[in-house]
């Protein structure tokens, strides 16, 4: 009894932890690994077993995958499709949550939105309406297509991996697809003709030019005057000499310019120095430090965009190494050479000093620098770019059918029975690799560790409930508060459970805290556990309600301008929608 109230404890503990969000969600799932090992409840040498399961090698391979996708140029194919869709919201709203339901189905549902993000974005900008009404029905499309394939989404893996333990062969592929689809087009339907009515029209950043002009802002050209005791110092002592807000966007010396200089640039006699700033603070400069003002002008992308350099807008993903840190912490500007112009939250800028903003999830972010440069800062620190632009690669150019064919190659070897799913992935992964689709460091940036990690971690500590006796502890305790109820009632029990847990933890860890319930619930019965695991799949993936339920979610709220409270309006319904269809679904198609 001892070792079910450690698990109970540290599982409680660590759902504490989850909805707190203080600590990121894959410390707090090695945390609760820790403890259950050091105390004794899973053997030591299976400590880490978790992280050989064929769940994270194959959520490893789709993220993979997806940025081969993306490589080949899959962007501009749906851009293209979308185009003739034109100005009508229903349609929008009907074409963009479709499409991004088909793509979920066979690539993470995470980088499915973000091929379709940006298109989003354009639409909304071309249309003239707040991205908002576009953006939360192609979060919930991401959701809902992930359901109907085993690998659309990581719960259905794990759950997968459960029944490999309970009955020696996983769900296979397709398995999932009679109930997902179901509740696919169920879900879209009522999202296209009702649902992102319901939805606040919130102001979004669906411009560089909006997220511009919130303040005023300016760029002057001030020059070293001579006797200053400012030539021969570096970029970073001038900062030093000087209390203010500002950003050196180039200098310039005897006429040739150098854009986002390194802190260690040194500034000489007559050079100038093209800063961005506000009015007050070019005060600043010119009084303090005895400054030249040789000219200012508005702020404006033409100017910010001269001398080779962009403009280009990110979002901040949740897992990004920028959340909860500050610009001096990350050493932006000297390590990429990019500048941090804007920062908007919630469709408002942050008003604030650059330096001391605390970032968070769905921050919408400015930034100035050369292409390259954007690119390597976004890939490294986690961004996802809303630019309408192609990135840079570094692979070699190849149709997207090449890739494609790649990974149907993989489909059509799991969906015959050829090659397992955590078999055949990996190795279309690599062939991607071997055929220059993605280069060897694009692949190890794809992977998402947090969720790898999470994943891991947490499956040891779903089969501490298990082997505790946990999981049949709370079987028997909701049996008997459902005394007589039939199987249906008592999915229908679990699933509540899971989708409200689901919407403040991560999906995955939602289904390997429910997925063993949801065994002893099945086997107290004695009825067969694969409609309750495949209703465990669904719920799990139903976080509908928040914005912390699922990074899809997160993703579209600095963009679309949402408040926390927006996603309950169309949430709760689609939430419903899905208990409804599912259930008859899942006992017409597996049998208790």
């Amino acid at each position: 009894m001892l070792d079910q109230y450690i698990v109970f404890g540290t599982i409680i503990a660590a759902l504490f932890l989850f909805a707190q969000g203080r600590l990121r969600y894959d410390l707090v799932a090695l945390l609760a690994l820790m403890m259950v090992a050091l105390t004794g409840i899973i053997p030591p040498e299976d400590t880490f077993k978790g992280f050989a399961q064929p769940a994270v090698i194959t959520v490893a391979a789709i993220l993979i995958l997806t940025r081969g996708l993306t490589n080949a140029g899959l962007v501009d194919l749906i851009a293209g499709v979308l185009e003739s869709v034109g100005d009508n919201p229903t349609l929008q709203v009907f074409s963009l949550t479709s499409l991004v339901a088909v793509l979920s189905a066979f690539m993470n549902n995470v980088g499915a939105l973000a091929l379709l993000l940006p298109v989003s974005m354009r639409m909304a900008r071309q249309s003239r309406i707040p991205p908002s009404i576009l953006l939360m029905p192609l979060a919930f499309g991401s959701l809902l297509g992930g359901m109907t394939t085993v690998i659309g989404t990581p719960p259905n893996l794990i759950i997968a991996g459960f029944r490999q333990d309970v009955k020696g062969v996983p769900f296979e592929i397709f398995d999932y697809f009679p109930v997902g689809v179901g509740v696919t087009i169920a879900g879209i339907l009522f999202i296209t003709l009702l649902g992102w009515r319901l939805i606040p029209r919130r102001k979004g950043a669906t411009s560089s030019e909006n997220l511009l002009v919130i303040e005023e802002g300016y760029l002057a050209e001030l020059r070293i005057p001579r006797t200053s005791a400012l030539a021969g110092k570096t970029v970073r002592e001038l900062r030093q000499t000087v209390e203010a807000e500002f950003t050196i966007v180039a200098t310039i010396h005897d006429g040739v310019r150098r854009n986002s200089p390194s802190a260690n640039t040194i500034v000489l006699e007559g050079d100038i120095l093209l800063v961005h700033a506000h009015s007050d603070e070019i005060e600043k400069l010119v009084d303090s430090i005895g400054l030249e003002l040789v000219g200012s002008k508005d702020l404006s992308t033409r100017w910010l965009e001269s001398g080779g350099i962009i403009l280009a807008e990110a979002v901040v993903k949740p897992t990004s190494p920028l959340v909860r840190r500050s610009i001096p912490d990350i050493n932006l500007r000297s390590r990429f050479g990019v500048n941090l112009l804007a920062v908007a939250r919630q469709g408002t800028r942050v008003e604030q000093r650059m330096r001391n903003i605390s970032f968070r999830p769905g921050d919408i972010i400015l930034l100035q620098g050369t292409e390259e440069m954007i690119d390597e800062a976004a890939q490294s620190l986690g961004w996802l770019l809303l630019s309408k632009r192609e990135p840079h690669t570094g692979a070699a150019e190849r149709s997207p059918l090449l890739a494609l064919s790649m990974f149907a190659a993989a489909i059509a070897a799991t969906s015959m029975g050829i090659l397992p799913t955590h078999l055949a992935f990996p190795a279309a992964a690599i062939a991607m690799i071997l055929a220059s689709l993605v280069t060897l460091k694009q692949a190890y940036e794809a992977l998402d560790w947090p969720i790898l990690v999470l994943l891991g971690a947490m499956i040891p500590v779903g089969e501490a409930l298990e082997v505790s006796g946990g999981a049949e502890t709370i079987a028997n305790l909701l049996m008997r508060v459902s005394e007589g109820a039939s199987p249906a009632i008592m999915m229908l029990l679990l699933m509540t459970v899971t989708m409200l847990l689901s919407n403040i933890l991560n999906n995955a860890a939602a289904a390997v805290l429910l997925a063993p319930i949801a065994l002893g619930v099945a086997a107290r019965l004695g009825v067969s556990a694969d409609p309750f695991l495949i209703a465990i799949a669904v719920s799990a993936s139903s976080a509908f309600m928040t914005p912390i339920g699922h990074q899809s979610n997160t993703l579209v709220m600095g963009p679309g301008g949402y408040r926390f409270t927006d996603y309950w309006r169309m949430g709760l319904p689609v939430q419903i929608i899905v208990l409804v269809v599912s259930i008859p679904l899942i006992t017409m198609f597996w049998a208790f």
